[in-house]
């Protein structure tokens, strides 16, 4: 909004609440990011797309998100998807041993217990990664609150050296997402993002 956009979305209906101060000033479609119709009406005429992929549950919400908006975003669209870094589109990333262990014991706790399926995350970006619409990947990396510090720098694939410190300001995630819309050097590409602070971390 600050830099001028019109903005509208998608949320929860019993979130709504949460964003009275925005009324008047965006336009909200209540409702799930699944489900396609309310995709459809809330990208009507939008120039840019940003959807965060979230596994929730086990009946493919990540991937019917991602289908949803590659299927009814406008022609000519940009589409800016997020994910985490475990996410890898050329098999090339190189991950740290603390997280190659989380990746073999939360996917099949958070499926048993049904609470997420990272598996449909991954099934929901080879779609994207399949799809010839204009689309960058977002990557982040452990998230933290607090003030923004600055645009995140990033890297095509994790292990490069300037993702070793594995931390972004959830704001600065924000801020990628948005910069990622007029940025046409990261048009199929899938960007693993890493706080500025990287850039003079010791």
């Amino acid at each position: 909004m600050a830099r001028g956009y019109q903005v509208q979305g998608v949320c929860r209906p019993e979130s709504v609440g949460k964003l009275a101060d925005l009324a008047g000033k965006i336009t909200l479609f209540p409702g799930r990011t699944d489900d396609a119709a309310v995709i459809a009406a809330a990208v009507k005429g939008c120039d840019g797309v940003l959807c965060v992929l979230v596994p929730w549950g086990v009946k493919g919400y990540a991937t019917k998100t991602a289908e949803a908006v590659l299927a009814h975003a406008d022609p000519g669209a940009r589409l800016v998807f997020s994910c985490g870094w475990h996410i890898s589109m050329d098999g090339k990333d190189r991950y740290p041993r603390r997280l190659r262990l989380e990746m073999r014991i939360i996917p099949p706790l958070v499926r048993l217990l049904r609470v997420a399926d990272i598996g449909d995350q991954v099934r929901a970006c080879a779609r994207i990664f399949a799809s010839s619409r204009d689309w960058t990947l977002v990557r982040g990396s452990d998230l933290e609150e607090g003030p923004s510090e600055g645009l995140p720098i990033w890297s095509d694939h994790v292990g490069d050296p300037i993702l070793a410190l594995n931390r972004t300001r959830r704001i600065d995630f924000a801020l990628f997402m948005v910069a990622a819309l007029t940025d046409d050097a990261l048009i199929r590409r899938a960007p693993a993002i890493v706080s500025r602070r990287a850039a003079t971390a010791g």
